[in-house]
């Protein structure tokens, strides 16, 4: 596991239960007590997460937490591969067929995954997922205009939502930094979530690729509720606990991927489920 795959998702066991443990991070990633305080030292000088006596807690402004694009593809590879290609199933096909693809590193899987599908047409606001589909034998491939942010290199503004409200589009697949129940699918920059909110919108079919670690995790600004997206597609890291409770509040979840090991949870040291997550 890379450093960076590994420090993420100790910041979202850090959103999801208010505090971390060194020994417990220690079990779960099977390595030693000394690499976690590493990391932790790491996180701590960011701002991202406080140093307590035997581990950390999130700092005030973790919900701002962003990373760069090019940061973020690393972690959680053969996750997100898995994922994109269970999306495939939810293409749609056949003369007039249209497709919005949101930016972020997982749709960015998918896109490259669509490369012998028929789609007639997909639009995005994401500037590398636009130029790779660009190189491959898909459609007609539309940029939606706006400021491009450099930071998750998507494009975002008044123009980009005006444009998503003239588009109705048979799926529209999203990404998400957090998912809860009682804060639905979140992300950390309100520019980016007024996208989101207006491709939610836009489609017939609402998509969300996102792996598991970001379940339980609560970022600022909230696009979606859980009864506003038909289907999740994430990881079998997910527990069957979380599995139940977001099919009980009206989601479709598809879990993708190797099982996990005997014992390996994201609910380790969990007091209760999704819904334990201070939403702020």
């Amino acid at each position: 596991m890379y450093a960076e795959e590994r420090q993420r998702t100790i910041v979202n066991l850090a959103l999801r239960y208010d505090r971390v443990a060194v020994t417990e991070l220690a079990a779960r990633f099977d390595v030693t007590t000394e690499t976690i305080r590493r990391d932790l030292d790491v996180l701590d000088r960011r701002g991202i997460l406080r140093r307590v006596h035997g581990g950390a807690v999130p700092a005030d402004n973790v919900r701002l937490v962003e990373t760069a694009v090019t940061d973020r593809e690393p972690a959680f590879s053969a996750q997100k591969n898995r994922i994109a290609q269970a999306a495939l199933a939810l293409l749609p096909t056949g003369e007039g067929s249209t497709v919005l693809l949101d930016a972020g590193t997982t749709t960015a899987r998918l896109a490259v995954a669509m490369s012998q599908q028929q789609v007639q047409t997909v639009v995005t606001n994401s500037v590398p997922i636009a130029s790779q589909l660009a190189l491959l034998p898909t459609g007609a491939v539309h940029l939606l205009g706006g400021r491009v942010r450099g930071i998750t290199q998507a494009t975002v503004g008044g123009d980009t939502v005006q444009e998503l409200s003239r588009l109705r589009v048979d799926v529209a697949f999203l990404g998400a930094n957090g998912i809860t129940l009682h804060h639905g699918f979140s992300t950390p920059d309100p520019d980016e979530a007024a996208v989101k909110r207006a491709m939610v919108r836009s489609g017939r079919k609402v998509v969300v690729l996102a792996d598991s670690s970001k379940i339980g995790a609560s970022l600022l600004v909230s696009f979606a509720a859980i009864t506003e997206v038909h289907t999740l597609i994430t990881d079998s890291d997910l527990s069957q606990a979380d599995r139940n409770q977001l099919i009980n509040a009206g989601l479709e979840v598809v879990r993708q991927g190797r099982q996990r090991r005997p014992g390996h949870s994201l609910r380790r040291g969990a007091r209760s489920g999704i819904a334990a997550r201070r939403t702020g």
